[in-house]
């Protein structure tokens, strides 16, 4: 049975059908997530202008290092997300295996530096509520924006960590095949995750510094 046949899946009778349909339907759902992020971000920047002087504190109290840094991260796991994508398309199992491995690696090192920044910015008293470092009632709202919009982004990373994950390992073993739509339906979502940083690094990060 070829590689084509073993990645065809019921009730599709061929593999381009089968990927189209992988395709539309991821695309609906990053749809539903962009809309998501999307408004998050909206009401953000409603909120800005009406509390620019206090967003603008706010955001200089962000650590702009830690946000640099995992920005480059997620740039540089969305370009080895997209060669093991490219690869396993292409029927190269050793290049498929190395570029999810690293998608995998670069992704958890966001989530340890993320962890970082978020326990000093509890030291810091930067958690919305009692004891709240800033004085500016508007502060807060930035924070809790903050907490919010990065904490459901650390959760799309999460997840994509274990779909990637499951999916390199059913590669290495042998129990998907390379032409698999699920790959490409994988580095969609990815570059969705990475995406949606790129917008929250300079409206969390970069606001207060301009």
């Amino acid at each position: 049975m070829s590689d084509g046949q073993e990645a065809l899946r019921e009730p599709w009778d061929s593999l381009r059908r089968q990927r189209e349909a992988a395709s539309f339907g991821t695309w609906l759902f990053l749809g539903s997530e962009a809309l998501l992020f999307g408004g998050l971000m909206m009401a953000f920047t409603v909120n800005r202008v009406l509390h620019g002087d206090a967003f603008a504190a706010a955001g200089h109290e962000t650590n702009v290092v830690y946000g640099t840094v995992n920005t480059l991260v997620l740039l540089s796991s969305s370009l080895t997300m997209a060669i093991g994508a490219e690869a396993a398309r292409a029927e190269l199992r050793k290049p498929t295996l190395i570029g999810l491995s690293l998608t995998i690696l670069f992704a958890l090192t966001f989530l340890v530096i993320k962890g970082f920044e978020w326990r000093d910015d509890f030291r810091e008293g930067l958690f919305p509520g009692p004891g709240f470092k800033l004085q500016e009632p508007a502060t807060e709202i930035f924070f809790a924006f903050y907490w919010v919009m990065t904490g459901l982004h650390g959760l799309h990373v999460t997840a994509g960590i274990a779909v990637i994950t499951w999916f390199t390992w059913q590669a290495w073993n042998g129990k998907r095949a390379l032409r698999s739509p699920a790959f490409e339906a994988a580095a969609l979502y990815w570059h969705l995750v990475d995406i949606v940083w790129v917008f929250l690094y300079p409206l969390l990060y970069l606001g207060g510094r301009a």
